[in-house]
Order: C-alpha cells, then sequence, then structure tokens
C-alpha cells in the first residue's frame, strides 16, 4: 500500500507539487493567524498591517508574471494599482446607498477595478510592449507618473442628478445639496467607508496564485517562458510575440488592480502619491529578493519585507538605515555561490541531516 503511495506522489509533476505547497502555506498562514487574532495575541499595529501584507503580495506575485516569468522589467506596476484603486473607491461609493452589504460591495469593486486596470493594461501594452529592456522600463516608469498626476487632477462627485467629473476644481462639479464628492483632486479620495477585510485578503491572495500558477504551468506559460528565454527561436517556430506578451502583462496588470482596490478600501483617506514610482520600486525590491521567477519567495519577501520596518520601529532614526543594510546584506547572501554554498554547509544541511528521511521518496522539485 505504501509503495502504491510513493508511485502516485512520484508521478504528480513537480510544478504541481509546488502549487499545492503554495496554497498550503497561504491557508495555514490564514487559520494561523486567525486563531492569533480570536485570542486577541496579534498586536494593534500587526493587525492593522494584514490587509496591506495581503495587497503586496499579490502586486510581489503579479509583478513577477511580468519580470520573472516574462523577462520583461516595468516599472510602473504602481500605476495599475493606483488604476484598480480609484476605479474600487468610486464604483464602492457610488453602491454604498443601493447595496448595504459591505462584502458584496468590496467584491464588486475589486472586480471593476480589476477589468478597469486590465483595459489600461491593453492600451499601454499595445504600443510599449513592442519594446524591451531599458527601453520598455523607462515607458512603463512615466506610464506611472502620467497616472497619478492624472488623478491628482481629478475631482468626481455625485449627487440625486448622476455623477459628476470635472478636471479644474471641486465647485466646478456643481454638485447639489445632498452632493458627496468621492475624489477631490490632490487631496485624493476622501470619506471612503472602509469594508476591506483580512478574510478578503487571503481569498484575494489565494485567486492570485491559483491564476497565476494555472498560467505558469499551461501551454500558454510555456510559450511564455520561451519568449524570456530565446524571443527570436520562440518566433522562428511560430509563437505569437505580441499576443503572449500582452497575456502576461494584461494578467499581471489585472492583479495590481484588484489590490490595488483592496488596498484603497483599506483607509479612510487615499492620494494618489501613494502609488508612486518608490512603490513600483518597493515592490521589484520584493521581486528580486524573494527570487526572480520564484512565487514563494515573493510571496515571503513581501510579508517579511512589510513588516520589517515597524519591527525596527523602537530605532526611530536608525530604522531605514538598518533596513537598507538589511536588503543589502540579503542580496550579497542571495547572489554570491561562495556565501550561499557556505550557509548551506554550516546551517541548512545540519538541520536537514536531523530530520527523518522517508526511503523511497520522490526527489525534490524545483520551487516555483
Amino acid at each position: 500500500m505504501s509503495g502504491k503511495k510513493v508511485n502516485i506522489l512520484k508521478s504528480i509533476p513537480p510544478a504541481t507539487k509546488n502549487a499545492f505547497i503554495n496554497y498550503g502555506i497561504v491557508i495555514i498562514a490564514f487559520a494561523v493567524i486567525s486563531v492569533l487574532r480570536s485570542l486577541g495575541l496579534l498586536s494593534i499595529s500587526l493587525e492593522g498591517q494584514l490587509v496591506p501584507i495581503c495587497c503586496y503580495i499579490v502586486m510581489a506575485i503579479s509583478l513577477n508574471l511580468t519580470v520573472g516569468i516574462l523577462g520583461e522589467l516595468s516599472l510602473g506596476h504602481a500605476g495599475f494599482m493606483s488604476v484598480g484603486a480609484f476605479t474600487g473607491i468610486i464604483v464602492s461609493g457610488l453602491m454604498s446607498q443601493t447595496v448595504q452589504s459591505g462584502a458584496l460591495r468590496l467584491f464588486i469593486a475589486i472586480i471593476i477595478g480589476g477589468v478597469a486596470a486590465g483595459i489600461v493594461g491593453i492600451l499601454v501594452g499595445i504600443p510599449v510592449l513592442r519594446l524591451n529592456g531599458d527601453y520598455l522600463a523607462i515607458v512603463t516608469l512615466a506610464f506611472g507618473e502620467i497616472i497619478k498626476n492624472l488623478i491628482n487632477c481629478l475631482y468626481i462627485g455625485y449627487d440625486s442628478t448622476g455623477i459628476h467629473i470635472s478636471m479644474t476644481s471641486e465647485a466646478a462639479l456643481g454638485l447639489g445639496p445632498d452632493g458627496k464628492i468621492i475624489i477631490d483632486g490632490a487631496i485624493g479620495a476622501v470619506n471612503i467607508q472602509k469594508i476591506s477585510t483580512f478574510t478578503a485578503g487571503f481569498l484575494l491572495v489565494l485567486g492570485c496564485l491559483i491564476v497565476i500558477q494555472n498560467l505558469v504551468n499551461s501551454r500558454n506559460g510555456r510559450a511564455i517562458m520561451a519568449l524570456r528565454d530565446n524571443q527570436i527561436a520562440a518566433e522562428s517556430v511560430g509563437i505569437n510575440i505580441v499576443k503572449y506578451k500582452m497575456m502576461a502583462f494584461v494578467t499581471s496588470a489585472v492583479m495590481a488592480g484588484m489590490a490595488g482596490c483592496l488596498f484603497a478600501l483599506n483607509y479612510s483617506t487615499v492620494v494618489a502619491k501613494k502609488f508612486d514610482f518608490n512603490t513600483s520600486i518597493l515592490v521589484l525590491v520584493f521581486v528580486v529578493l524573494g527570487g526572480i521567477g520564484n512565487i514563494r519567495g515573493s510571496m515571503i519577501a513581501a510579508t517579511v519585507l512589510y513588516i520589517l520596518p515597524e519591527m525596527l520601529r523602537g530605532i526611530r532614526d536608525y530604522r531605514m538605515l538598518v533596513y537598507a543594510v538589511i536588503l543589502i546584506l540579503v542580496m550579497i547572501v542571495t547572489n554570491n555561490p561562495t556565501i550561499r554554498n557556505l550557509l548551506y554547509e554550516k546551517i541548512i544541511n545540519p538541520i536537514r541531516a536531523f530530520l527523518p528521511r522517508k526511503k523511497g521518496g520522490a526527489a525534490d522539485g524545483y520551487e516555483n
């Protein structure tokens, strides 16, 4: 009987095993945190970070699809996040009187925010994905800054007569006595009803993992990775470059838009400056430190590096200095074969020696 189980395990592809390990990590983390919350063992600060952590995990996984799987450097990921964020805020504000259920309103807002980000991704991707390397990075960086500045000039409100939009001032909206403003130019989105929850964040992370891992492990995913490895060779065997680049880019944009919506509806006010170049770089740091193309590494890096500044808050003035030093040390360790081998030899291998090993077990698969 045990022999049959071993054979079944051997027959499971390594990519499938890694995908289910990632699902298990997310589910176990959600269960443990839920228990800790119910027992009151989480600090207020950490509890307030749960939804943003989920958002940044989704951002890191989705950017890894573009950077790690497709092999193109994008510095405008925060732009898609802002499109989803402000679209979700508008949708949630307009439905506040008609849809009383916060969970239903959040679900609808996330879907519409993701669709809006996907549409923008298509519009940006058509001209941009014809570029490669540094040129693509510069254009996507410019896109993120354009989106930020457009939102800073945007005024949106609503009253009994409908939606009012202006690019000049709040007074130009012409709202009636019962009117409410949703986006107030450079002040940002105001009077947001906070409806985001940790459960919604968990479901979004799980959904993002399911979509992206199934895409990566599918025939389309193999075509996308072929473009990354050798675009000329991929084109010579009939792979449609524009189609598969667009597929990865738009999927990444949709996930970023959904994460942005969940993030925005976790606060009472949101400004466009939050989704600037620095946010794109922060998410890129998560991807690089977690391992380019390594989805599990992106999840872990996003969680640890988002919590780390708060853990160092007791140092006050030296907090960001220590944070920067830790980032540099991690980069040195992960990219230096000598140090990495020494780490395995002195720490990891001795730990593995104490762990029980099953005879006839399947070989370890690659990380995903």
